[in-house]
């Protein structure tokens, strides 16, 4: 199969992306002096800019890619809630399962931008979990587009209270019955609360906190093959993926299991990375791809997106090409 073959495998694929949401606000100027009430910068603001965020950004990812992503969160019921549903329509994101809530406020995560370098971030958000008729709420608009068919679910964790163990527990069970591929972007909470899942993917250091190890990679790795057998044992998932930074990914289903090394690549930025290679795994594992293709094509795609400053999307051409070039027929 050729790279552009697979594209068109991904095309129109249906993938829920359920997590956390937010509004990533940048304000962006020139810093010339000091500021005589403190010693802080002083920025002249030049402009303001609005990006989605947390799982919104898997969504765009998905978009990216040629799929039909539905995100479904909660927000608040609030301008920021209004604004995050404006650029989600923007991007050609369905919103069916988009909750909107009066106890919550949407998260924003503001950065302030002086001369190209981040002087402050200012969070703005509730982490509290969700209440019980909210979790009803989200679970219930899942199960209605499970009627409608789905193609995968992605869990896009980011520990602000919307994967609760309830929600992750039932929708599971949901995607079991309705025989729908589940892949898991962990965080450390509820770590092993996603049990019998289809592909779960931490990075090598939210392995070693979700299952409270210590062990260097580099001179241990044994350490870190025990870790996943200990994984396994806990989650029962089909499959284990983890994101290992500079180098590259592991990935491995049952007796196969596949180390994949990072290609050389000029860093800019690790911003959103984990988001594109969720995307990625997710859409090749719906297209059928043996484990170490899915562990290849989105071990290039999260370097793809490292080249960028900031938190980006995937760009298709780009992926194809590098595919392509790095590893031929698929």
């Amino acid at each position: 199969m050729k790279s552009t073959e697979l594209f068109e495998h991904f095309k129109g694929k249906r993938i829920l992306v359920l997590g956390d949401v937010m509004l990533d606000a940048y304000l962006r100027g020139k810093v010339n002096r000091i500021s005589p009430e403190a010693p802080v910068p002083i920025v002249s603001l030049e402009k303001e800019e609005d990006r989605l965020g947390g799982a919104a950004n898997v969504a765009i990812n998905l978009v990216a890619l040629g799929a039909a992503p539905i995100l479904c969160s909660i927000i608040g019921n609030d301008k920021e809630g209004q604004r995050f549903l404006d650029l989600v329509k923007d991007a050609s994101i369905d919103t069916k399962g988009i909750v909107v809530s009066n106890n919550r406020i949407t998260t924003v995560k503001t950065r302030v931008i002086g001369n190209n370098q981040q002087l402050l971030r200012i969070d703005s958000e509730q982490t509290h979990t969700l209440h019980q008729d909210e979790e009803s709420s989200i679970i219930q608009r899942i199960n209605e587009l499970l009627e409608t068919g789905l193609d995968a679910i992605i869990f896009e964790d980011y520990n602000k209270g919307v994967l609760t163990e309830k929600v992750i527990s039932e929708v599971i069970k949901l995607a079991k019955h309705f025989n729908v591929v589940t892949t898991v972007d962990p965080k450390k909470d509820n770590f092993l609360a996603y049990k019998n899942v289809t592909l779960f993917k931490p990075n090598l250091k939210e392995l070693k906190e979700g299952l409270s190890l210590e062990f260097d990679y580099e001179k241990e790795y044994p350490a870190f093959l025990n870790a996943i057998t200990t994984l396994k044992s806990h989650l029962n998932n089909q499959i284990s993926f983890v994101t290992l930074s500079e180098h590259g990914v592991f990935i491995q289903q049952e007796a196969e299991q596949f180390h994949e090394t990072a290609h050389l690549r000029t860093i800019a930025d690790v911003s959103g990375a984990g988001d594109t290679v969720i995307s990625v795994a997710t859409l090749c594992l719906v297209a059928g791809l043996p484990i170490q293709r899915i562990a290849q094509i989105a071990n290039i795609a999260g370097g793809l997106v490292c080249e960028t400053s900031g938190v980006v999307s995937i760009d298709s051409e780009q992926l194809k090409s590098e595919i392509t070039n790095l590893i031929g027929e698929i």
